[in-house]
C-alpha cells in the first residue's frame, strides 16, 4: 500500500511515523508512507499558499491552484483520494476496513478556514473523524493512516483485531492483567478459573453492559442473538437489584 499525505506542516508527522507499531508496519515495508509540503507546489516567492475568501468573512483560504498543483504531482491514476473535513459524516470502523483494501491513498488536508470548495471536485471522498473542528487535517490524516495500517496483512495479529470494540458491532470487553488484586479491588474470578465456557459467556455480557452504558445506540438496530438477549435481561435486572 503507499499513502501520500499533502500538507503545510510536514514536521507534524516525525513522531507519529517513527513510534510503535506505526513504524514497526513501515519497517516491514507494508506500506510507503510520502508526507508532502503543499507550499513546495506555490508560484510565490515567499510561498503563499492561502489568500482572503471572496464576499468577506474571517481567516484564510488554501488557494485551489497550489493544492490542486500538489495533487497533480502525487497521484496516479489508480490513487483514492481523501480530503479531510468536518463536512462528511463521522468515519467509522467499516469505512476504515473499506480504505485497508485500498492499494494508493492520497489524503489532503486542509488548514486555516479550509480549501478552495472547488478543490472537492478533485477528490473521491471527504472525511470527518467526528463532528468538531480542528485547526487543520493533519490530525485527522494520522488518525485515518493508524486506523487503516492496523489492518493490514501482518500489521497486528488477526485475534487481537478480532475483538476489538466494533468489529462485532459492540464494544470491548473489560480486560485484566496482574496483579491479581490491586487497592482492594480484584480480577473476576470467572477469568481466572480456566474454564473457558464461562470465561467466553463472560466477556460477551461484559462487552454487552460496556455498550449499554456508553454507546446504546449500537444496540438499537442489532439483531440479538438468544444467548445476547439472555445477557441483557441478567444486566437489567442486577441493575434493578443495584448491582
Amino acid at each position: 500500500m503507499k499513502i501520500t499525505v499533502l500538507t503545510l506542516f510536514k514536521e507534524m508527522y516525525d513522531g507519529f511515523l517513527n513510534s510503535s507499531i506505526i513504524k514497526r508496519i513501515i519497517d516491514k515495508q507494508l506500506v510507503e508512507i510520502n508526507i508532502v509540503d503543499i507550499r513546495d507546489y506555490s508560484n510565490d516567492k515567499h510561498r503563499h499558499v492561502d489568500d482572503t475568501p471572496y464576499g468577506g468573512g474571517a481567516g484564510m483560504l488554501m488557494k485551489v491552484d497550489v493544492v490542486h498543483r500538489a495533487l497533480l504531482d502525487n497521484k496516479s491514476d489508480s490513487s483514492h483520494i481523501l480530503l479531510t473535513s468536518p463536512k462528511a459524516k463521522p468515519l467509522v470502523q467499516k469505512d476504515l476496513e473499506r480504505l485497508s483494501k485500498l492499494d494508493d491513498i492520497v489524503i489532503v488536508c486542509g488548514h486555516y478556514e479550509g480549501i478552495d470548495y472547488r478543490i472537492e471536485k478533485y477528490c473521491d471522498e471527504k472525511v470527518s473523524i467526528g463532528d468538531y473542528v480542528l485547526t487543520g487535517g493533519e490530525l485527522a490524516s494520522m488518525v485515518l493512516i493508524d486506523g487503516i495500517l492496523r489492518l493490514l496483512d501482518e500489521g497486528i495479529s488477526s485475534a487481537s483485531l478480532l475483538e476489538e470494540s466494533y468489529n462485532n458491532g459492540l464494544l470491548e470487553y473489560a480486560q485484566y492483567t496482574r496483579p491479581y488484586e490491586y487497592e482492594g479491588d480484584i480480577v473476576p474470578e470467572v477469568l481466572a478459573n480456566g474454564n473457558h465456557k464461562e470465561i467466553k459467556r463472560f466477556n460477551l455480557k461484559s462487552s454487552l453492559k460496556e455498550t449499554l452504558t456508553y454507546r446504546p445506540d449500537l444496540l438499537e438496530n442489532r439483531e440479538l442473538s438468544e444467548i445476547e438477549k439472555e445477557l441483557l435481561l441478567e444486566l437489567q435486572k442486577e441493575k434493578e437489584n443495584g448491582n
